[in-house]
């Protein structure tokens, strides 16, 4: 039976979406702030040569780095501004999440709330700022070797550093502010709009293909099957849940002594879209820097060639990139479900509150079971990640299939859809309960 917010959520209709103001002002801030993170990734570094720029485009396409194109939305090809998205931003919250939970000086901050928060916040924007500059002056050096600059020299390479930071730290501001002001978390949306920047385009060269028959018209039936029935699978891993019953003493009622009963969810990926995020953003570094540094001193050293023979063997979709990729998402996905969940702390919630799991004695033993249930299903959630990201980057590059949509890139555009579509429901439905007590109010009011 639905429960009384399922059947208000099923009551909602666009008369009731009109009359939410406040959601349609916060709507319209984020379509904003998407198309300032659109326009901004047009805009190029001071000293671009664009001839020599395509020319270098070109001679890297197929590598890691048409990955990290993505993601940023076409920004690198196109040397902009904002060419290295918000990757620093996310290695540098990774790095300060590491160390939250080696260093007890910096767990100890952890602890002290707000004010902690904004702390480790501000250790993050000094990160992104370290990285930023790192990865910048790797990308200035790669495009003065790859012939891409009208005046090389220590002055394009400073102001590429001094605009890359600005760049990305704008990015990050924006984000934080679309995630304050807006709907949906923001440095996901920037992510996903990115991705979605490149539909349009992989959807034309797929459908071309089909029609000059590069594509045969059995593997396109194929793909779109494959992608239909990955979303679909996506959805329904995303919204699976493994509820544990909490049943807590019983209570005098007007039917008599009656004990109440709730349900903790806990999700089969609790961990959401964060360890494609994370862990592709850690490879996404040092291949940046990598990649550039071998089209620079390529045949110059030994050094060079060694470099090139790296890139090689860590390219997009070969079987060291993908092993390490997958390692990866293992990791990050066992690693941030236990940041954002403490079976420590929820067990002494559970006590402190007379609640407790039928079989189960609280306190040190509900601790136990609640950590052993989460295991098992990180378990689940982690392999169900993994096969996403990296199943269909095997067969594109198997099957040499011109059709760049992968695992990874649908995994966020479905999940961030699906939270953003989330947070418009609660909005609404947020909007529908003040409706009913003011209405009450007037009611109460007139009576009296």
């Amino acid at each position: 039976m639905a429960s009384a917010a399922d059947q208000m959520a099923q009551s909602i209709s666009l008369a009731k979406f009109a009359k939410a103001t406040d959601l349609k002002k916060r709507l319209w801030f984020t379509i904003g702030a998407l198309i300032v993170f659109r326009l901004l990734s047009y805009v190029p570094l001071p000293g671009i040569d664009p001839v020599g720029l395509t020319s270098l485009a070109n001679r890297t396409q197929g590598g890691v780095l048409d990955f990290f194109n993505t993601f940023s939305g076409g920004a690198l090809s196109r040397a902009s501004l904002i060419a290295l998205g918000v990757m620093p931003y996310i290695t540098a919250s990774i790095v300060v999440q590491l160390a939250t939970s080696l260093m007890p000086q910096l767990a100890a901050i952890k602890k002290e709330g707000e004010s902690g928060r904004k702390k480790l916040n501000q250790y993050t924007r000094y990160g992104t700022v370290a990285l930023t500059a790192i990865q910048g002056y790797a990308l200035a050096r790669g495009f003065e070797g790859g012939g891409a600059v009208v005046e090389p020299g220590a002055v394009f390479i400073m102001s590429a550093i001094v605009s890359l930071i600005g760049g990305t730290m704008f990015l990050m501001w924006l984000g934080e502010q679309i995630t304050t002001r807006g709907i949906g978390n923001g440095v996901s949306l920037i992510i996903m709009a990115g991705i979605v920047a490149h539909l349009p385009t992989t959807l034309l060269n797929l459908l071309e293909g089909g029609r000059s028959g590069s594509i045969d018209a059995v593997r396109l039936i194929g793909i779109i099957l494959a992608v239909v029935f990955l979303v679909l699978f996506i959805c329904f891993m995303e919204r699976a849940q493994r509820r544990i019953l909490i049943q807590y003493p019983k209570r005098a009622t007007q039917r008599g002594m009656q004990a109440d009963r709730s349900h903790l969810p806990l999700k089969i990926n609790t961990a959401g879209v964060i360890p494609p995020i994370f862990a592709s953003s850690l490879l996404l570094m040092p291949l940046t820097i990598s990649q550039f540094a071998g089209q620079r001193v390529a045949g110059e050293s030994r050094w060079g060639d060694l470099i090139i023979s790296l890139n090689q063997y860590l390219q997009h979709g070969s079987p060291v990139y993908m092993l390490l990729y997958g390692a990866g998402i293992i990791f990050f996905s066992f690693f941030y479900t236990a940041v954002v969940f403490n079976p420590e702390e929820t067990a002494d919630n559970l006590k402190r509150y007379g609640g407790f799991i039928p079989g189960i004695r609280p306190g040190k033993n509900t601790e136990t079971y609640l950590d052993y249930v989460l295991t098992r299903i990180t378990v689940i959630g982690a392999a169900y990640l993994t096969i996403i990201c990296l199943l269909p980057e095997y067969l594109v590059t198997a099957l040499q299939i011109p059709f760049y949509l992968g695992g990874t890139s649908l995994l966020i555009v479905v999940n961030v859809t699906m939270d953003t579509v989330t947070q418009i429901q609660s909005h609404l439905l947020a909007h529908q309960y003040g409706d009913l007590i003011k209405k009450a109010k007037l009611k109460g009011g007139r009576l009296r």
